[in-house]
């Protein structure tokens, strides 16, 4: 069984879901968004999203954390603090040795829909879907957090049949060790 924990960082509320893959299954263990006061200072706030994630990597006991990447739209102050979330959620990770692995929200919508444009009810949607969910998981950032395990639990098969870069800049051996991962792939399915 594979179990990752997505988040969807933020300083006033980080998405937080647990998924596992048993065969081809995923289910959901656990969602939900780490909320933090606007009253606080940053550093209370960081402190507390910390903690929270510690508390889920303990619990839980991820085999990798998925982390949506930071966006840089127009707020750059924002962008800072998503960026400043993020990395208290990688340190607590780092913390209790568990790998990262950071998704872009086009490669999450990928992931989850087909399409790096779909809209947050498209993506709660297909959540809902993939992992046989009665209801559709709110809020948006639950439902974004547990997008990104998704993503990464659909992405880490493919991802471990990569070679690393040869360290020109160019990947090595590519082409066959995708076709021995297909090959692999397909005669465990006969």
């Amino acid at each position: 069984m594979v179990r990752v924990l997505g988040i969807d960082p933020g300083t006033a509320n980080t998405g937080y879901g647990v998924v596992a893959q048993t065969g081809a299954r995923l289910v959901a263990l656990d969602g939900g968004v780490i909320e933090t006061s606007p009253d606080l200072l940053p550093e209370r706030r960081l402190a507390t999203i910390h903690a929270r994630v510690a508390e889920l990597l303990a619990e839980h006991e991820p085999d990798a954390v998925a982390i949506e990447d930071l966006y840089f739209g127009v707020n750059a102050r924002s962008a800072f603090a998503v960026g400043q979330a993020r990395g208290v959620v990688m340190l607590a990770a780092g913390q209790a040795g568990v790998p990262c692995a950071g998704y872009t929200p086009q490669q999450i919508k990928s992931a989850v829909c087909g399409s790096g444009r779909a809209d947050k009810s498209q993506v709660a949607r297909m959540v809902q879907a993939l992992l046989a969910l009665p209801e559709l998981p709110t809020p948006d950032h639950a439902s974004d957090a547990l997008g990104a395990a998704i993503c990464h639990v659909n992405r880490a098969p493919l991802a471990g049949a990569l070679p690393a870069s040869s360290g020109n800049g160019t990947r090595t051996g590519t082409v066959p060790a995708l076709a021995a991962a297909i090959a692999a792939a397909g005669a465990g399915g006969r």
